[in-house]
């Protein structure tokens, strides 16, 4: 083993990394701006905090989309920049450990691997770990044991339910609902009812309020450009009426972690009634998901401590403890 390791969870919205001897997890947003033909104009944090500003020459997105890389190119520079960013513009030969998807094609799984070996950061040798698992030892979770348990992890694009046991997954489902599912229910809602268009932004601001502001029994005040005047307005909507979009979305999750447990052997059954759901991912904590799945099941719900970070502190532990080494392995075709 090196004396370098780092472990990279690559989300949708955030990209999270974590390094060998360090408790502290890089957390940035997973965009870039392109200027022009292809000139680096800002990446991470910086770039979304120009997203639905910037001019028609700055073109800002996600290089990953639905859990799998969609611009290749793009990611590699974001990666090689954010390295450099934690190495202090000096990268060393390093091992990389990666979380996939567990619901996607070995080519995808393989793509992964490509994008850290054809980065630029000098990776000594590159594993991929599969999220769900890398979720569980982020818990705090033993998953190398025999005992059945259900991870939840709600992302920005996609929700991916699955089943741990013995340090592998038995029954793993991925649907496309996810945090930006909720973003886009709250701009139809308030355009639907309030004739208002907001941007994606607003919304997720919303969201991120939504439990805070329905505890205090506030509305959440949004400013936005009116349909029918096409002038900049404010508009306060009650909490409520939110929900009410959302709730479709809730339900889908719900339904989807039922069929697994359907497809759940018994014994393992028998280990989830007694120890619950844990539910992580950044849009987990949203309004009441987590006390509608508990309701849903009937099944005790654990919420993560830090849902954002889990899947990187997961990695953490495998790049700590040679106990956890042996579920990290090389995809197939890979050197």
């Amino acid at each position: 083993m090196s004396s370098s390791a780092y472990g990279i969870d690559l989300g949708t919205s955030n990209i999270k990394i974590c390094a060998k001897g360090s408790k502290e997890i890089f957390c940035q947003k997973n965009m870039i701006a392109i200027e022009g033909k292809g000139n680096l104009f800002a990446y991470g944090d910086d770039a979304h905090e120009m997203y639905e500003k910037a001019p028609g020459n700055i073109h800002i997105s996600y290089p990953l989309m639905n859990g799998v890389i969609a611009d290749i190119n793009n990611m590699q520079t974001l990666i090689h920049c954010f390295m450099e960013e934690i190495c202090g513009g000096n990268i060393r030969p390093a091992d990389y450990y990666i979380a996939v998807p567990t619901d996607v094609t070995d080519v995808e799984k393989r793509a992964f691997y490509d994008l850290i070996k054809n980065a630029n950061v000098k990776a000594k040798s590159v594993m991929v770990v599969e999220k769900a698992i890398a979720d569980g030892l982020g818990l705090e979770i033993d998953v190398k044991n025999s005992q059945g348990v259900l991870v939840v992890d709600v992302g920005y694009d996609t929700t991916e339910i699955s089943i741990l046991s013995l340090g592998g997954i038995v029954v793993s489902r991925l649907i496309k609902v996810g945090g930006l599912k909720f973003d886009d229910a709250i701009r139809s809602a308030v355009r639907k009812e309030y004739s208002l268009i907001i941007g994606g932004k607003t919304a997720e601001k919303v969201k991120n309020e939504l439990a805070d502001m329905a505890y205090a029994e506030q509305p959440s005040v949004v400013y936005g450009r009116d349909i029918v005047s096409g002038l900049p307005v404010e508009r306060e909507i009650p909490t409520d009426l939110v929900e009410e979009y959302l709730y479709e979305h809730f339900v889908t999750i719900i339904d989807n972690i039922k069929l697994i447990l359907e497809r759940t052997p018994p014994e393992l059954a028998a280990d989830i009634y007694r120890q619950g759901i844990y539910l992580t991912g950044g849009a987990c904590q949203v309004s009441q998901l987590s006390q509608l799945i508990s309701n849903g099941t009937n099944l005790k719900v654990n919420v993560a401590e830090h849902p954002v970070e889990s899947v990187a502190l997961g990695l953490g532990r495998i790049i700590e403890d040679d106990n956890y080494k042996s579920v990290a392995y090389l995809p197939g075709g890979a050197d």
